[in-house]
């Protein structure tokens, strides 16, 4: 076989562990813990079908990887969920450690397409990050609110905690922002988040 094709086949076979990066986020219906692949196939769904509410024009095609690759990391790094600050404090050396190993597995140009892809997404300064974050942060919030704030609840998240982490929502789009500040104001109302 070509060295190229067992390289992108054994790369292949080793994004198939994300399915067992279990996150904090529980699925629609009171139901088990979401894993990356789901969390990452569910945004790049999400980004394809809420294109329109994007701030800017952006490439739907180079969002919609952008989602699906952004965790890929975690399959060495493990989840850091979005509310711990000590895990958030090590989460940038553990994922670029992680890169260069897993994305150390495809041809060079592979390697430094998706590489390239993930930075941009990290470093949040393009149309297609912005709208790319908007989807990691609306995502998990969708799920949440469908589970009557029960992720919140279990952790002990506040109404500042969330409302910090989706300022990033704004930056990507406006109208999903206005979507979310109106679930979180229920949420408020209920006393689910404080």
């Amino acid at each position: 076989m070509e060295e190229r094709l067992k390289k992108q086949l054994a790369f292949a076979l080793e994004i198939d562990k994300e399915k067992n990066i279990f996150r904090q986020t529980h699925l629609s219906g009171h139901g088990r813990r979401e894993n990356d692949a789901e969390h990452a196939w569910h945004m790049a769904v999400m980004a394809y079908l809420l294109r329109e509410y994007a701030n800017e024009e952006i490439d739907i095609a180079k969002v919609m990887l952008m989602c699906l690759i952004h965790d890929i990391v975690e399959i060495e790094a493990g989840d850091t969920y979005a509310y711990d600050t000590e895990g958030l404090a090590t989460q940038k050396a553990r994922e670029d450690a992680a890169k260069e190993s897993l994305y150390g597995l495809l041809p060079e140009d592979q390697k430094r397409e998706l590489s390239a892809l993930f930075d941009e997404f990290e470093a949040y300064e393009t149309a297609e990050s912005k709208f790319a974050h908007a989807m990691d942060n609306l995502q998990p919030l969708l799920l949440n609110h469908s589970n009557d704030g029960g992720d919140w609840k279990e952790h002990g998240v506040t109404a500042a905690q969330v409302y910090g982490r989706q300022e990033k929502t704004r930056l990507g789009s406006q109208t999903l922002y206005k979507y979310i500040d109106s679930v979180l104001q229920e949420h408020i109302r209920k006393g689910i988040l404080k």
